[in-house]
């Protein structure tokens, strides 16, 4: 994570104070990436893929979840209310849809189900979505 955190900050550093991130708040990545465009003075927008998505989210990470939805600038609810799969790819599709640059924390694995990050970044190089993948030598899951 201390690699993937360097990394992700010195790219969203680049980009001041218009920085607007768009993330789901899941644990790991996506809650670093939101940490970090908040701390170098970005705006955070979040997109919660289904009306049960915090309570399939593991229990420790509830309170880091919650206290950045509390600081979004905006946040979007998906009309599902499983999280499942589907919920998950809508929202990352969503997320695409709505960026500018898609910045994946990424193994260049192949996703371990529909809605992983391997079918977010096709979904964005199929759209044409720059796709900025962060995995700095040294990392691993």
């Amino acid at each position: 994570m201390r690699l993937v955190a360097g990394e992700l900050r010195d790219y969203l550093s680049r980009f001041g104070s218009g920085l607007v991130g768009l993330s789901c708040l899941a644990d790991g990545a996506d809650t670093l990436f939101a940490e970090i465009v908040l701390e170098v003075g970005g705006a955070l927008e979040v997109v919660v893929p289904a009306e049960r998505y915090r309570d399939s989210l593991p229990t420790d990470h509830h309170a880091a979840y919650d206290a950045l939805l509390a600081r979004a600038q905006a946040v979007q609810r998906l009309p599902f209310v499983e999280s499942t799969p589907e919920a998950h790819l809508a929202a990352g599709k969503l997320l695409v849809d709505s960026c500018d640059t898609l910045v994946a924390v990424w193994d260049g694995a192949p996703a371990r189900g529909p809605g992983g990050t391997a079918d977010i970044v096709a979904y964005a190089r199929e759209h044409d979505r720059p796709v900025h993948v962060i995995w700095p030598p040294g990392a691993s899951r």
